[in-house]
């Protein structure tokens, strides 16, 4: 469970991007994660990541309003979940004077990571990139892709010089997952540990172990 901070305690306002990588589910557990801190939410998917979303999570990529409502409809009712479309290039998180405390980029493809490095910021999600970088807020990438080549690398060497997190989703196994969702929960764990947000998502280091 993640321990309720305030927005001036570092819960705040997220922008949180899901693109057409595999691991969909860390941006959706992320989000629901920031929704119980109290964080505010705005939220960009690609229409790649709907794709992903309907295929990994069952979501029904053709009614997107009515898959998110199925899913978050308290908070987007509440207004502390807001969706913009991906071709909205307009909307608030498009420019650098609406405040939020960063944005996460959970899963983000090899393409989205690449656009970013270069500055190519053609549709909303990666411009709420650039304005992150650009206004010096907190913006963390979550790579989903293996074998890597050299041009990713050279990508994510490039945005790690510049301040960008890059937080691979990769699984820890010291503190004893027992399921699928452990393994989520770990990756989760370390975005919101990034994030500066309490948590106890997972065992860490040195804690002992709970008796099972």
């Amino acid at each position: 469970m993640v321990t309720k901070r305030s927005a001036s305690g570092g819960s705040g306002r997220w922008v949180v991007g899901i693109t057409g990588a595999s691991g969909s589910i860390y941006g959706v557990r992320l989000i629901e994660e920031l929704l119980a801190a109290d964080a505010h939410v705005e939220l960009v998917v690609t229409d790649a990541g709907w794709r992903v979303l309907k295929e990994e999570q069952g979501w029904n990529a053709a009614r997107r309003q009515d898959a998110l409502e199925a899913k978050f409809g308290a908070a987007l009712a509440g207004g502390r979940l807001h969706y913009y479309p991906n071709a909205d290039i307009g909307a608030n998180i498009a420019s650098g004077s609406y405040k939020a405390e960063g944005m996460v980029i959970a899963p983000c493809s090899m393409g989205t990571l690449a656009s970013i490095a270069h500055g190519i910021s053609d549709d909303l999600l990666t411009r709420a990139a650039d304005v992150a970088m650009k206004e010096g807020r907190r913006l963390i990438l979550v790579p989903r892709e293996t074998p890597l080549h050299a041009i990713h690398l050279e990508n994510m060497l490039t945005l790690s010089r510049m301040g960008v997190s890059i937080v691979p989703a990769m699984p820890a196994f010291y503190y004893g997952p027992q399921t699928l969702d452990d393994m989520v929960n770990f990756l989760v764990g370390k975005l919101l540990d990034v994030m500066g947000i309490d948590h106890q998502l997972y065992r860490r280091w040195g804690d002992e172990p709970n008796e099972r």
